[in-house]
Formats: C-alpha cells, sequence, structure tokens
C-alpha cells in the first residue's frame, strides 16, 4: 500500500474512532416524543396586565421559556399553554442533578439593575455598625455579597446602594460567560444595543471613581470601580465565587428575562409522547427500510453495491457520533434529518456507479474509468449537498426548537455524507484496485438508453400539476387556510385542544388505547403516562382536539371497563407548534428557497436554471400540500418536518439534471438545439432517478406500512413529495429553462429544417 492511501485510511480509522468513542462515552440524548422526561407547570404572574394583554403576556413567556430551556436549540421541550396563566414545559431526558439547576432557570426574572453606591459608604458602615440607632441615609439600602480571596478565604463585601438604578438591563443584547485573564476566574460579559451603550456611556462619565453596584433579581452580585467613561457599549458581572456552569445559566437568563414572574407549581416526571407502540413500529419499519436498501444495492450493483452499504453504514455511525458528542437531541423532526441523509447517501453512490458505467462503455480502463466518474459525478454530488446543507443552515439560525433540530441533524448528516459517499468509497476503491482485489467492475442494466420526449408532455404536464395545486389549495383554503384557529386542516401541535387526565386501575398499553380512540374517529390525539417525582402516582393524559374530551373518555371507558378510567380533569392547552414556531417555519423555509436560487443561478451561470430551481421547488411543496389537503389529512409537527425533507430531496434530483444538461451543451459546442439537448439530458439521468428514487420510495413505504399512525402522516407526505419531485424537476424545472433559451431553440430547429444545398 503507498503513503498516499495510508494516510487517507489513517483518516478514515479517526474520523469512525472518534464517533465510535462519543457514542460510547456521551450516548444519544432522545427527546421527549421517544424516551421521556420531566415536566414543569408553571403559573404566570398577570397581576397589573389587563386581560387583553394575557395571551401576549403568555405568548412571550413561552418564547422566553423556549430559548431559556433550549439556548442551543438541541433539546427540543414541549413548550405549550395551559389553561388562562399556566405554561407546561417538558424536557427531555433531564438528570435528577440538573433538577435544581433548571429549576432556578426556569423561576428566575433576572431583573438586571446598575446602581449608584453612596460615595461614603465605607464611613457609613462604620457608624452603622458602632452606633445601634444608625438611620441609613435616604434613598439607599445596605447590601452586600460574598468574594473569594486569591488565598481561598471568603470575605464578605458591603455597601450602601441606592435604592433607585441609574440603568436596567432591558438593552442587553447578549450575554455570555468568560473569564478573568488574570485569575482565569468567570465572569459574565454584557453588550447592550445602541441606546444602552450611550446610556451606561453616560452613567460611566458623570461618575468616575465612584462604585457602580451590578444588582440581579434584588441581590447584589459586585460593586466594582468606575475607573473611566465606559463607551465601548459593554460591561460584565462578576464576584459571588460565581462558576462556570453559573455563568452559563445566568448569561442564558439575562438575555431572555422575563417580563412577569413565574412560578413552577408542578413537577413531574412524563412517560415517551409517542408511546412504546409508536416507537416499535418506527424502529421496525427503519429496520426494515434500511434492510431493503441494504439488499439492492449489492444486488444491482454487485460489488460497487457492498462498498455503498459500507459508506452508508459509516456515515449513519458519524452522524450518531457528533450528536452524542455535541449533545444533540434526537426526536421525530430529527430523524426525518436521518432519513434524507440517508436517501442522499444512496444517491451519492448510484451517481458514482451510473458515472463509472459510462466511462466503462467508453473503453476507458477500470483505474480510468474510476477516476474520471469520481471527478464528473463530485462536481453534481457537491451542488446537490450543498444546497441542502444551505437550506438546513437557514433552518438553524432562524428556526426554533424542532425546526432547528431538523436543521442541525441534516447539516451533520450531509457533510458526514460528503465525507463517507466520496472520500471513503474512493479510498476504498483504489485500494483494491492497487492489490488486485477488483479486476471488473459488474453492474446490473435493467434501465438501458431511453429516447422519451419528455418535453413534448411538457404543457400537458405543467397543466395536470398547475389543475392539483389549484384544487389543493381551494381545499386548503375551505379547511382553514393559514389561520391556525379556524377549520379542521391543522392538527392538535397547531390548534391546542382539550387535555384529560384519567386516574386508573389497570395501565393499558397506549397501542390499544390508540387504536380505541382511531376506532371512535379521534385519529389525532397525543397520549402520555405521567408520574410524580416520586414516581409512586402514574395518570393517563390524553390530549385531543378541542370539544373532542367526552367521546374519548366514553371510547376509553367503554374498551377497557377493568382499567375503571375516571376523569381528574379536563382543560384546555394550547399549541405545542406556537404561531411564533410556525412563522420562524415559514420564514425560513421561504429564505431557503430564494438562497437556493440564488445559488443555482450563480452555480450554473445563468439566471433560467435559478428560477427553473425555484418555481420547480415551489411546485412540488404547493402539489404535495395540495395532495395531503385533498385526502382529508391534518398538519402535524411531523408534516412539518416531512415538508422540510422534500425540500432538501427534491432539489438533488434537479441538480442532476441541471448538470447534465450543462454538461451535455459544453459537448456539443456551437448554436445548441435546447430541446433536444434537454430531452437528451432527461434520459441520460434517468437510470439515476429510477435506482435512487425507487429504493428510497420503497424504505418510505416501509415506514408508511407498518411505522404506526403517528409516522404515518410523515411517511406519506415524504412519499408523494418524492415523486411531485422527480416530477416537477423533469416536467416543470426543465422546460423553465428551455423557455429561456426558447429563441435559440427556434433557430435550431429552423436551422434542421433547411435543406442542404445541392452539391455540385
Amino acid at each position: 500500500m503507498n503513503k498516499q492511501l495510508m494516510w487517507k485510511f489513517g483518516i478514515v480509522a479517526a474520523v469512525l474512532a472518534l464517533s465510535v468513542y462519543g457514542y460510547y462515552r456521551y450516548g444519544i440524548n432522545l427527546g421527549i416524543d421517544l424516551k421521556g422526561g420531566t415536566s414543569f407547570l408553571i403559573r404566570v404572574d398577570l397581576a397589573g396586565i389587563d386581560k387583553e394583554g394575557h395571551a401576549q403576556a403568555i405568548g412571550q413567556t413561552m418564547e422566553i421559556m423556549r430559548k431559556r430551556v433550549d439556548p442551543n436549540g438541541v433539546f427540543e421541550p414541549i413548550i405549550q399553554r395551559v389553561g388562562e396563566d399556566r405554561i407546561l414545559v417538558q424536557i427531555p431526558g433531564l438528570e435528577q442533578k440538573d433538577l435544581g439547576r433548571m429549576r432556578g432557570t426556569i423561576e428566575r426574572v433576572a431583573f438586571l439593575e446598575f446602581r449608584l453606591v453612596h460615595p461614603r459608604s465605607e464611613e457609613l458602615l462604620q457608624e452603622a455598625d458602632s452606633d445601634p440607632g444608625f438611620v441609613p441615609p435616604v434613598g439607599y439600602e445596605r447590601m452586600g455579597y460574598e468574594d473569594k480571596l486569591p488565598d481561598g478565604r471568603i470575605l464578605k463585601r458591603e455597601f450602601f446602594v441606592r435604592k433607585k438604578h441609574e440603568m436596567t438591563g432591558a438593552h442587553v443584547t447578549r450575554a455570555f460567560p468568560a473569564f478573568e485573564p488574570t485569575t482565569g476566574e468567570p465572569y459574565v460579559s454584557l453588550e447592550f444595543d445602541r441606546e444602552g451603550g450611550d446610556q451606561f456611556a453616560r452613567i460611566t462619565s458623570a461618575n468616575v471613581n465612584r462604585l457602580l453596584a451590578i444588582v440581579l433579581d434584588g441581590e447584589l452580585y459586585s460593586a466594582p470601580v468606575i475607573n473611566e467613561a465606559i463607551t465601548g457599549g459593554r460591561a460584565q458581572i462578576s464576584g459571588g465565587n460565581m462558576t462556570l456552569v453559573e455563568a452559563q445559566q445566568l448569561a442564558n437568563v439575562l438575555e431572555n428575562p422575563l417580563q412577569s414572574p413565574v412560578q413552577i407549581v408542578e413537577e413531574r416526571g412524563v412517560d415517551p409522547s409517542l408511546g412504546k407502540d409508536s416507537i416499535d413500529s418506527g424502529i421496525n419499519a427503519a429496520i426494515i427500510g434500511t434492510l431493503i436498501v441494504v439488499i439492492f444495492m449489492p444486488l444491482y450493483y454487485r460489488f460497487a453495491g457492498v462498498v455503498a452499504v459500507v459508506a452508508l453504514v459509516l456515515n449513519v455511525m458519524v452522524l450518531i457520533g457528533v450528536l452524542a458528542m455535541f449533545g444533540f437531541t434526537l426526536t421525530l423532526p430529527g430523524i426525518a434529518g436521518i432519513v434524507l441523509t440517508i436517501g442522499m447517501s444512496v444517491d451519492a453512490n448510484v451517481l458514482i456507479h451510473e458515472r463509472i458505467r459510462e466511462e466503462l462503455a467508453a473503453n476507458k480502463t477500470l483505474r480510468g474509468a474510476i477516476t474520471a466518474g469520481y471527478q464528473r459525478a463530485l462536481i453534481v454530488i457537491f451542488d446537490s449537498n450543498l444546497t441542502t446543507i444551505l437550506t438546513a443552515v437557514i433552518l438553524i439560525w432562524l428556526g426554533s426548537g424542532p425546526v432547528k433540530g431538523f436543521g442541525v441533524t441534516l447539516t451533520i448528516g450531509l457533510l458526514a455524507n460528503l465525507f463517507t459517499a466520496v472520500f471513503v468509497t474512493r479510498v476504498l476503491f483504489d485500494w483494491m484496485v492497487d492489490s488486485g482485489w477488483l479486476k471488473s467492475f459488474k453492474m446490473m442494466h435493467l434501465i438501458r438508453p431511453t429516447k422519451i420526449d419528455f418535453l413534448g408532455a411538457r404543457r400537458w404536464a405543467f397543466g395536470g400539476s398547475l389543475a392539483l395545486v389549484i384544487a389543493g389549495s381551494s381545499m386548503f383554503l375551505q379547511r382553514g387556510g393559514l389561520d391556525v384557529g379556524r377549520g379542521n386542516v391543522y392538527g392538535v401541535d397547531f390548534t391546542g385542544g382539550d387535555a384529560v387526565t384519567l386516574q386508573f386501575a389497570q395501565k393499558i398499553d397506549s397501542t390499544r388505547i390508540r387504536q380505541s380512540l382511531e376506532q371512535a374517529g379521534l385519529s389525532d390525539s397525543f397520549i402520555q403516562y405521567q408520574r410524580d417525582a416520586a414516581g409512586s402516582h402514574e395518570v393517563l393524559s390524553v390530549k385531543l382536539a378541542e370539544g373532542a374530551s367526552a367521546k374519548a373518555v366514553e371510547a376509553l371507558q367503554t374498551s377497557f371497563p377493568d382499567a375503571k378510567f375516571t376523569v381528574l380533569g379536563t382543560e384546555r392547552v394550547g399549541a405545542t407548534v406556537g404561531q411564533e414556531l410556525l412563522r420562524q417555519a415559514l420564514e425560513a423555509t421561504g429564505l431557503a428557497l430564494l438562497a437556493i436560487m440564488i445559488y443555482v443561478a450563480f452555480r450554473f451561470g445563468e439566471f433560467a436554471y435559478g428560477i427553473g430551481a425555484l418555481v420547480s421547488l415551489v411546485m412540488n411543496v404547493l402539489m404535495t400540500v395540495g395532495l395531503f389537503c385533498l385526502v382529508g389529512r391534518t398538519f402535524s409537527l411531523p408534516v412539518v418536518a416531512a415538508v422540510l425533507t422534500i425540500i432538501g430531496y427534491s432539489i438533488n434530483d434537479t441538480i442532476v439534471v441541471f448538470d447534465r444538461i450543462r454538461e451535455d451543451k459544453k459537448l456539443a459546442g456551437g448554436r445548441v438545439n435546447y430541446f433536444d439537448l434537454i430531452n437528451r439530458s432527461i434520459n441520460e439521468t434517468l437510470s439515476r432517478t429510477v435506482v435512487t428514487g425507487g429504493t428510497t420510495m420503497l424504505a418510505t413505504l416501509a415506514i408508511l406500512v407498518i411505522g404506526g399512525s403517528v409516522l404515518n402522516d410523515f411517511a406519506f407526505t415524504f412519499l408523494v413529495g418524492m415523486i411531485t419531485g422527480t416530477f416537477a424537476s423533469i416536467f416543470i424545472a426543465s422546460p423553465i429553462v428551455l423557455w429561456f433559451h426558447r429563441a435559440e431553440a427556434g433557430k435550431a430547429k429552423a436551422s434542421a429544417r433547411k435543406p442542404e444545398p445541392a452539391k455540385a
């Protein structure tokens, strides 16, 4: 083995070892839908707020809670309104040792004040200690904090601090932990907005050499000397023997201060929200779907298919390892990201193998065919993965909660895909060729070269897709449209509904409960067993559409008389997917589509390609959503994840076709007949489209058939999206490119019709 191959194998081994270490060292954090966790019921103090402002105050508090308990967007908590003045916060995988810290994070108001210390504070303290009848100066109060000296001793420092603040933390835009360069002790660094920076500069410039007390929630943290005017719009909070964990927690709450005080009124442990039935069904479906890919690839591509399966396994291992090392939480939207990653991994290997097949057909040697195949496939693999990563990064940037979690998983998976599908497989092929183990590249070839006139049917195809979009949009508007509170197109995740809590004498498996509710016509339900903190008492919580609680209780009492279900309470709950979260998802999706259009136009050197990609993606989403509405299904969080998955998957098809058009155009040279050129390019990529789409479709069908009712909507949406995405890339994206070049196409056709001059 040559040195170049040795260091490449070393890189592969190092990445694999690091991934395995990350998984076994940290493990995977499962979301509350898969594992369960801890539930906090919070009461919001609405005193002093008029009734019209209650909804806004609750909404602001919910968003602040989401940012506080999940500052990095990795936990994916469930947060929803309960009743008039309460919020339910469910956090997955919270360990016992972290409960106290999380309680403090939730309840802390984080009201930051900057107050001046009395100029004669030391003298006044001495007078107060010596004179029992001492009267504090008007407008000041005695406050203190403990300071740790370099030798380890604790010194209590006290001051007379002004009761009225000079400035609050309302203008803090950023707070983060940092370290003192000399002592190495952690502190919290603050950054103000422009108005806050100007205000802080005025305060410090007018009070040079005075002490400025930093007070948080009525407690003194420190009182540093103002040595000079601070004009940089920054400040810091230190002292109080602060640890790094405390600095991180304090920075978190300072960035997200509460407008209204809150109190935790109940704390419980909760079982997985999906239930054991859904988890088992999902695992079985994933195993079967993976087996379909594992069996098909070696069967169709022979030995090259085995290499593709190795790359797929390594891809998943790297993805899981990175998720574990960085503490990301895996939930259903995250699994959607993994599904898309697997589909992209298979597609990358199919692209490479089909390219190698073409190079071998051109009578190149095995080594030459492998080299040329990778070189030509790399461009389209890079473009298709990068456009999807671009989408995921925008979702991470603008999204939160499940949307952000989906983006994180997808980004990591696609980066791992570029490494395994391109780098690792090439290393394996080069090593086997050098060793003499690989002497031929045999593959099945079920789909022979075709000459189908796809563009000839473009008008009929576009008309049909437009009719589907119009019909689906009409049904969407009839069922409520974008108004979440109206109609029946949105499920409990979006609209909220009734939450009924039941006591029972015999615990019934959640599979049977879900089946009973579905038989009663209540398919949109959220089933969860809950335990108190001690784990001694358990109740059943069922969340349904508004007004459905009585029907659900009757169905359960009739189906399971031995369980002796009795109602402990029924209340109205808010949406799991808040309006803010839905708005963020829509904005992120819109910006992602725009970014894809700009990138594709830049990458292919023509505005026509960017417009084709954008219109194709929009039509794909509209057709999928339209058909989803026409068959009577309701939107839920898994469906949002599926729609996001579709965008990433379908752009892949479009990029592959566009890349072949670009390549064939270069080979043609001179005047180009775009009609024939685009038709030929679509036919040349048809084998890849069928193989990739077929394997991913079979894996998705496994989820649809045996994945359980919870995953059914996700699988249905993704399956429809794959079909409409392939359709759109052929019959919408490509004809738009043709339309932009219609003048050149017409000239080429006219030139082809002219008879050749008679030869002398």
